[in-house]
């Protein structure tokens, strides 16, 4: 089925523009993860565990070889990220002692099994319960790999202890190793893989084209949910500082700001849950050039951000109108912005001019 949705959309420079929205998969069990494949073949990660490949055609293929997932709450296969020599890396819940943790391995897909398997990374420690595991997966062009993680929900304090990975990013080199540069390198009680701290649950991330920045949206508690430029070794205040509250009410830290505590770059309050994060460099949409993407869940959006500099400058919410939770948001090959719905009949759509 082929939908043509038109918004007219005003802009801060460009004139009046239509979009179409195109959905190219339906009946998706809550998708998370999107790759692109070489030959034009997406990959499209469900949570409670399953992978598929849908071809040109529409048909889909499963992929065997996944490790042991844990389908609890929020937690499940994650995120996907493809390199250029072919290795296929995968954010996922993953139980063991104590619980359950994010972990992150790289394979090789082969005739739609995953071979050659390889962890990278294990949380630490284990956490018992369903909530706030992050994920999303960076591939730098130098080569590194930046990974986000959550607080896991009831360790909210050990966010800014450094001798965890509860609310942290994660910096590694793309086997594993960890790098000689990183910020806590040689710090006495420090994780040396930490490359920030401070953070609550953080589903977005994407590198800046041109600079190679690093920018990540978290969830906030009820309110405050957060854009930052993440910069090395940096503290981002969380549950120190907030710009939300308690569920149901009740102050968290001591108030929005604090010394020491890097600021956020914008924020959403009440909250919108952002899911998925691009900054957009393709010639489909020249006017975007530039400019950031964020999925909503609970505010079921596109927001489309401006920045001038490293600031954020005005929000324009796209997609209102259907309706859906965007859990996945990523700019394809050809250009056009590819989005995945949060849904037990979830959905892969294209946006194109």
């Amino acid at each position: 089925m082929r939908l043509l949705l038109i918004l007219l959309l005003l802009g801060l420079l460009a004139p009046v523009r239509a979009l179409t929205l195109v959905p190219l998969a339906e009946g998706l069990a809550h998708p998370w993860g999107l790759a692109f494949l070489p030959d034009g073949d997406l990959l499209v990660g469900e949570r409670p565990g399953r992978l598929l490949r849908l071809d040109a055609k529409g048909q889909r293929h499963p992929i065997s070889g996944l490790p042991p997932i844990a389908n609890q709450g929020q937690g499940g296969l994650l995120d996907l990220a493809l390199d250029k020599e072919g290795w296929l890396y995968l954010s996922y819940s993953e139980p063991g002692e104590g619980g359950v943790g994010t972990a992150v391995a790289r394979a090789r897909l082969q005739k739609d099994a995953l071979t050659d398997w390889q962890l990278l990374f294990r949380q630490q420690p284990k956490v018992a319960g369903g909530a706030h595991f992050g994920s999303r997966l960076l591939l730098t062009e130098d080569d590194y790999l930046f990974i986000t993680l959550g607080d896991r929900f009831t360790e909210r304090e050990r966010a800014q202890s450094l001798d965890n990975h509860l609310g942290k990013t994660v910096r590694l080199h793309k086997d594993g190793r960890i790098p000689a540069d990183n910020p806590f390198v040689g710090t006495a009680g420090a994780l040396p893989e930490i490359w920030s701290l401070g953070h609550r649950n953080m589903q977005g991330a994407a590198l800046r084209p041109g600079s190679q920045q690093f920018w990540a949206h978290e969830h906030g508690p009820q309110g405050g949910d957060e854009v930052n430029l993440i910069l090395p070794g940096h503290n981002y205040g969380w549950p120190r500082v907030t710009f939300g509250e308690e569920y149901g009410g009740g102050k968290i830290g001591s108030g929005t700001a604090a010394p020491g505590m890097t600021p956020p770059q914008w924020i959403w309050v009440p909250s919108i849950a952002p899911s998925g994060m691009t900054f957009y460099r393709g010639e489909q949409f020249k006017q975007w050039q530039g400019d950031l993407f964020v999925g909503a869940l609970r505010g079921q959006a596109l927001l489309h951000l401006r920045l001038a500099g490293d600031k954020i400058v005005s929000e324009e919410r796209l997609l209102t109108e259907l309706g859906e939770r965007i859990r996945t948001v990523k700019e394809g090959p050809d250009g056009a912005l590819y989005l995945l719905t949060d849904a037990a009949n979830g959905r892969l759509l294209k946006l194109t001019p």
